[in-house]
């Protein structure tokens, strides 16, 4: 009897361990409407910070991502100096609040400052970048016109004609989160031009991930920092929204038993 009650609590045991189950979300494929600057600081360039967000139903460690944008023509993959991968909480989470005032306002954006990172230049993200368009056309973009309030409207920097690659980053230590809200923010410096992330359809559709809750996406640069503006709403103005094409992967910790997953 006394053996049946040693292999019952062992059996209990393993039935409520942690397993690893592949988690996967993506807004989907670019959808031509808007390229939004993402920079890596260098040299007499200011980093651009572009964020779009996702949902972690349980925490869950974060392999690797893939982001879509736009390249300079003559570009090539040799012309990549870096990549950075950042990962924000929401406001006014990691953040001073009340905030400055410096922008319309910082409901749902993200924190002030990012909450991890992995980078090439530190060997903490390894990377690959693929092209999946010689010439693709975004229909409005920013890179310059990021102003703060009350001038922060400039209707964007009309129409960009680029070379369109996809990043496939690896993350050499992964990223574990707890369930939660969070913005992904990748960001990319090259040895001539700049690199643009291109939009994705919001609401989310196939063969995107939609979630509740999805919020638009937000800019800013290192002189705006550390407050963020709506791309849509605040700088482009009126009703248009955008999401930005990514995609993340990784395993979450699902629980035997626990109705998530067996």
């Amino acid at each position: 009897m006394k053996r049946v009650s040693i292999l019952f609590g062992l059996w209990m045991t393993l039935c409520s361990s942690a397993q690893a189950v592949p988690f996967v979300f993506s807004t989907g494929n670019p959808n031509g409407q808007f390229a939004a600057g993402s920079r890596a600081p260098s040299a007499g360039f200011l980093a651009i910070d572009a964020a779009d967000d996702f949902l972690l139903p349980l925490q869950t460690t974060l392999h690797g991502a893939t982001f879509t944008g736009l390249l300079p023509s003559s570009a090539s993959a040799a012309s990549i100096s870096e990549v950075i991968v950042e990962i924000y909480r929401v406001f006014p989470l990691d953040s001073t609040n009340p905030p400055a005032g410096h922008v319309p306002t910082r409901v749902n954006s993200p924190a002030d400052v990012d909450f991890v990172s992995r980078d090439s230049a530190n060997s903490s993200l390894n990377f690959t970048f693929s092209v999946v368009s010689t010439s693709f056309v975004a229909g409005n973009s920013v890179l310059n016109g990021i102003n703060p309030f009350p001038n922060q409207t400039t209707g964007g920097e009309g129409p960009l004609s680029a070379e369109a690659g996809t990043f496939n980053v690896i993350f050499a230590t992964p990223i574990v989160l707890a369930s939660g809200h969070y913005f992904f923010v990748p960001k990319v410096r090259l040895s001539s031009g700049n690199f643009y992330w291109l939009s994705a359809a919001k609401p989310i559709v196939a063969p995107g991930t939609p979630f509740v809750g999805d919020q638009q996406a937000w800019i800013r640069n290192a002189n705006l920092a550390p407050d963020w503006l709506r791309i849509g709403t605040d700088i482009v103005g009126g009703t248009p929204q955008y999401n930005l094409a990514f995609s993340i992967s990784g395993d979450d910790d699902r629980i035997f038993g626990d109705g998530f997953g067996t």
